[in-house]
């Protein structure tokens, strides 16, 4: 910055009174520089540029407008338009800066700001750096070549930061490092590896909870975030401006620490507190639009096992079951109706709708509530349940009697004799294959030593290639079978132990609801029909029931 001797700027008329408004931003670009780019030391410099620049009682700093992490060519400077709005109600008429790059990296709107905001809201505006601009003492210093160039360079640095940022982003999103400002409510940032999340354990208290509440116990994201708020539990923006944070929720405008049902929504279906990393979700449409836009799902990052869980696997996807089900609460209450989503008309196919007459609660079809177009199909709700218990203990029977079949399968003496008769044979097979490798290798040194003739040479090759086949094919057979008795199914099954855990059910709830059942149909004359989960593997078990029936069966044959 020249210094402007205070005996050459004397004038022959009175001094303006200044009412200054020192900007400053710290630019996440500055993470790693030194401390003279922090938002306080960037304050000193221009507080010891006014003390040294204007006479004692000819001004005031009215006050410092701080932009803290956000980019040059962020448009959306909370404080940057808050000292445009004091320039313009007058109660600022200077600002200063430190750098034309610390306000603008963007021509055009850096020469829109000085030829056309200044003037005409006849304010001052000093840039401290190169080139040093001072609009009142000298009025030209605004539209002198170098700034133009400034600009341009400015613009110019800020498209290759960007793209410099975006791809080293893109790696560490690609091997699984948190990139963001802020940790997911429940975690933290490591403080020995700021790309890394820890278990923050007071929030991950609250996640579980959440959870728990939602997929247990039957409650619904209204009323989750009802009970957080009696409880008096601060909503994941307040909680973190309690540990001291400068956060902002860009979801709300409300500020008011209270729960919502969209936070509850955004927590249970948030893949990172199964401890996997997924970032990627959005982007900005370019370093000059800042605009955000969502990104497909198949273009995020995905990177499992980054950071501890909060949440295991089955209690996540339970969640996911429940968002796509029909999950209206009591009035009055807050737990979702225990069959909401579950309950469908076996001829139509459609949900069927939870009323009350005379205190008694009832489902009937929903066409022909609202259409006619369905016969009435109407089931008592206490009809109901008990039908489903009894289903479910009756699958929960059926499943108990696979377990024993199984466990009688896998202990059984004919099948571990099988087993020890392939590994035996598959050995000595890989053993003869070797041999004949082996000897087609010295079969040809026999022949250039002249020890055989060229025809014995091809005779005895030819014995050998074919053996060599015979071995391989029954290698590949002999493997093909162990893998199978290898992919056996045990008595710890996860279909198996789903049911099982529940052996001795005498009532339903919302957990077992969604673990277990996949719809329940209401015939026209009031039967139902109970789908569960897990078709497919309840298939591979009888399968693998009724495959190795056959395979004993054929052992034992081979043993008379």
């Amino acid at each position: 910055m020249p210094r402007i001797r205070k005996d050459k700027m004397a004038r022959s008329y009175a001094e303006p009174f200044w009412k200054i408004g020192l900007y400053i931003r710290l630019s996440r670009e500055d993470d790693n520089e030194d401390e003279s780019e922090s938002v306080i030391n960037q304050e000193k410099i221009l507080r010891d540029f006014v003390d040294s620049y204007f006479e004692p009682g000819t001004y005031v700093i009215v006050d410092v407008f701080a932009d803290d992490g956000l980019t040059g060519t962020d448009t959306a400077r909370p404080n940057f338009k808050r000292l445009e709005g004091c320039i313009v109600r007058k109660e600022v008429n200077c600002m200063i800066i430190k750098s034309l790059a610390r306000g603008f990296r963007n021509l055009a709107d850096q020469q829109k700001f000085l030829e056309e905001f200044i003037p005409i809201h006849g304010a001052r505006f000093i840039c401290t750096g190169t080139p040093f601009i001072d609009t009142y003492a000298n009025p030209h210093s605004a539209s002198g070549l170098e700034v133009p160039i400034r600009g341009m360079f400015n613009e110019q640095f800020a498209a290759t930061t960007s793209e410099e940022i975006r791809k080293t982003f893109k790696m560490k999103r690609e091997r699984g490092e948190f990139i963001g400002a802020f940790a997911p409510y429940g975690y933290k940032k490591d403080p020995n590896d700021k790309n890394s999340l820890i278990v923050d354990e007071e929030a991950a208290e609250v996640v579980k909870s959440i959870y728990h509440w939602f997929v247990n116990e039957g409650y619904s994201k209204m009323g989750i975030a009802k009970r957080l708020n009696q409880m008096g539990e601060p909503n994941p923006e307040a909680y973190k401006k309690k540990k001291g944070f400068k956060y902002n929720n860009p979801n709300s405008d409300k500020n008011d620490g209270l729960w919502s049902a969209s936070t509850i929504a955004r927590i249970l279906q948030n893949e990172v507190y199964t401890g996997v990393m997924v970032q990627g979700r959005n982007r900005v449409i370019s370093y000059k639009v800042h605009k955000q836009i969502n990104v497909p799902e198949e273009e995020w990052f995905v990177v499992p096992n980054t950071h501890e869980a909060i949440i295991d696997r089955e209690t996540f996807e339970k969640a996911q079951a429940l968002h796509k089900r029909d999950t209206r609460t009591a009035p009055g209450k807050q737990e979702v109706y225990l069959m909401s989503g579950f309950v469908r008309c076996a001829d139509c196919k459609k949900a069927m709708r939870r009323k009350t007459a005379r205190d008694i609660a009832y489902y009937s079809c929903r066409s022909y509530t609202d259409k006619k177009i369905c016969s009435k199909h109407s089931i008592r709700q206490d009809k109901l349940e008990n039908a489903v218990l009894a289903a479910l203990q009756m699958q929960i029977a059926l499943v108990d009697r696979l377990a024993e079949e199984i466990e009688r399968i896998n202990n059984a003496p004919v099948i571990n004799r099988e087993s020890k008769r392939l590994s035996h044979s598959l050995k000595q097979a890989e053993k003869q294959l070797k041999q004949y490798n082996d000897a087609s290798d010295s079969l040809y040194l026999d022949w250039k030593s002249g020890e055989i003739t060229k025809e014995e040479y091809r005779r005895l090759k030819g014995k050998i290639a074919e053996q060599i086949q015979q071995l391989e094919a029954n290698i590949s057979y002999l493997k093909e079978e162990m893998q199978v008795m290898a992919d056996g199914i045990g008595t710890d099954d996860p279909y198996l132990t789903a049911f099982l855990k529940y052996k001795n059910i005498q009532s339903l709830n919302r957990g077992i609801m969604v673990e277990l059942v996949k719809a329940v149909w209401v015939h026209e004359n009031g039967e139902i029909t109970v789908d569960f989960n897990f078709a497919d593997e309840y298939q591979r078990i009888i399968d693998y029931i009724e495959n190795n029936h056959n395979v004993i069966r054929v052992i034992e044959n081979k043993a008379i």
